[in-house]
């Protein structure tokens, strides 16, 4: 156990404190900011990598993948549309064939998956046109993989990228913030 904690803390999935044991690494800031710096550029060359490389099986698995993660969308079961789309973009990841590649997005797919069960629970019809549109946009993504096309697999999951990046961002950073960050004491001394 000891050794498979060491090697979760090496990878940055854990943070061991003395005297305290391990925890599940946070996503502060800094750890935000690289995730949204290298999530594209990652997942853009993982998909031109997968046109490439795709096997006819893999086109089948992640098929199978889709549909799991587009009736877990409209069952709306957060949770399992944020592992379906873990399980996708995981699949996609090994038809690039990249063992470099494959680790930086193992652990980006981690902190995503975190991330984007607040992309699977929609507030609004806007939000759940967005899910619905994430679905087709795997769809399409399918298409350019098995249709060998890496450009056009490069620029879906861009847009993909693009579509829940806006929602994951929003809700790392509300907008509009509380009117009440400040005690009513601090408004009557402000300028």
């Amino acid at each position: 156990m000891r050794e498979i904690i060491q090697r979760l803390a090496g990878t940055g999935y854990l943070t061991i404190a003395e005297h305290r044991g391990a925890k599940v690494a946070s996503m502060d800031i800094t750890v935000m900011r690289m995730f949204f710096q290298t999530a594209p550029m990652i997942y853009a060359h993982i998909a031109r990598l997968a046109a490439e490389n795709r096997s006819a099986q893999q086109l089948t698995d992640l098929r199978r993948a889709q549909l799991s993660f587009r009736t877990a969308t409209q069952e709306g079961a957060v949770t399992k549309a944020a592992l379906a789309n873990h399980q996708f973009h995981a699949l996609i990841g090994a038809m690039a064939h990249n063992p470099y590649l494959s680790a930086a997005l193992d652990r980006l797919l981690i902190d995503h998956t975190r991330l984007s069960q607040t992309f699977y629970q929609p507030v609004s019809d806007t939000e759940r046109t967005l899910i619905s549109k994430a679905a087709d946009q795997h769809d399409d993504m399918i298409a350019a993989i098995a249709a060998q096309d890496g450009k056009r697999a490069v620029d879906l999951t861009l847009q993909h990228w693009d579509l829940s990046r806006d929602q994951i961002a929003r809700f790392v950073r509300p907008d509009p913030l509380p009117l009440d960050v400040y005690p009513h004491e601090d408004h009557r001394n402000a300028i």
